[in-house]
């Protein structure tokens, strides 16, 4: 430790040597200082910046010298901030654990590449804190396989305008994994899923609280499970679905399933050529799925209800399928 004493001076003039004597040490204490201080540490910002073409990790993360990762400007970024992309590139996986922004509106590619296992972007978040993600491109490379996002705890997730595809893997695979232990909500819009080697979307609640999923103008093909999958077999809580003007075809499970325990709603959507059924409700009365003003073509089967709940508004075109298993029950409308 570096203790300064301050000490009345004579009026005389000291003499040169005395004077050296008391100099020296507060110079060496000053270097000292300096030594432990290394660089300077940086204060977190309200927003943050990426950068693939000048970006450096060592920087502040300021407009004028923004950092090059996803993750080192999440951890320069305060709550309720945001990260936003300056120019195209690849910025690397990150795990968010605060409420947060990441952007980009238009600049090109801003992209996370995922591989060896690893998730692109985990949420596992405070009860009240609130995610957003925009215009980011997330996309499996192989070499173990991975997972795109991966949603384990927070308030509620936003996901608007992304691709996620090429994700692989054994025990990976899914393009969005939705699994809070909590409550939780998951909104996503104009997103493409796609040649995901599990399921395309995969919703499934390890606790007894309340979760809920918006699906508006979401696509997703060729997933080598389900497309969006429903799954409250772990949940004790409540799940609820709703699926509006969106696509999923060409998976090699259904389209769109619920299983064991909770509410699926699909509206103004297409499920088609999937390898099992373009709707499945199975494995538990809890289970609910409802459908209207939809269309349902070009599957193995059409329609599968298992013990489950599986009701059509009667405005829907269901043709071109296999056989169904359980039909549907017609809901009356005014």
């Amino acid at each position: 430790m570096c203790i300064f004493t301050v000490t009345s001076e004579p009026t005389v003039a000291p003499r040169r040597t005395g004077a050296v004597a008391r100099i020296a040490p507060a110079m060496a204490c000053a270097a000292a200082l300096l030594a432990l201080g290394g660089a300077p540490a940086h204060a977190q910002l309200a927003r943050t910046f990426v950068s693939a073409a000048v970006g450096n990790d060592g920087a502040n993360c300021d407009r004028p010298t923004p950092c090059r990762t996803f993750q080192h400007a999440h951890d320069q970024t305060l709550a309720n901030g945001e990260i936003t992309v300056l120019d195209p590139g690849g910025y690397g996986a990150v795990t968010i654990n605060r409420t947060i922004s990441i952007i980009n509106d238009g600049v090109g590619e801003a992209g996370v590449l995922v591989s060896g296992g690893v998730t692109g972007i985990t949420v596992n978040a405070a009860d009240t804190d609130a995610v957003s993600l925009r215009g980011l491109t997330i996309k499996g490379i192989g070499f173990g396989g991975g997972t795109g996002i991966v949603f384990l705890k927070g308030k509620s997730l936003t996901v608007e305008n992304c691709a996620i595809r090429n994700m692989s893997g054994t025990v990976t695979g899914n393009g969005i994994s939705f699994v809070p232990s909590g409550s939780g909500s998951l909104a996503v819009s104009k997103t493409i899923v796609t040649d995901n080697s599990a399921q395309g979307i995969s919703i499934a609640p390890t606790g007894s609280g309340t979760v809920s999923a918006v699906f508006n103008g979401t696509e997703i093909y060729n997933s080598g499970g389900d497309g969006l999958a429903v799954n409250g077999l772990q949940s004790t809580g409540t799940i609820k679905a709703t699926v509006a003007d969106s696509v999923s075809a060409g998976n090699g499970g259904s389209g769109f399933s619920l299983l064991t325990n909770g509410s699926l709603m699909v509206v103004r959507s297409v499920s088609a050529n999937n390898a099992a059924a373009g709707l499945a409700s199975q494995g538990g009365q809890a289970a609910i799925l409802r459908f209207g003003a939809s269309t349902i073509t070009g599957n193995f089967r059409g329609l599968v209800r298992a013990n489950a709940g599986l009701s059509s508004y009667g405005d829907n075109n269901v043709d071109g399928n296999g056989p169904d298993v359980g039909g549907a029950d017609h809901i009356a409308t005014k």
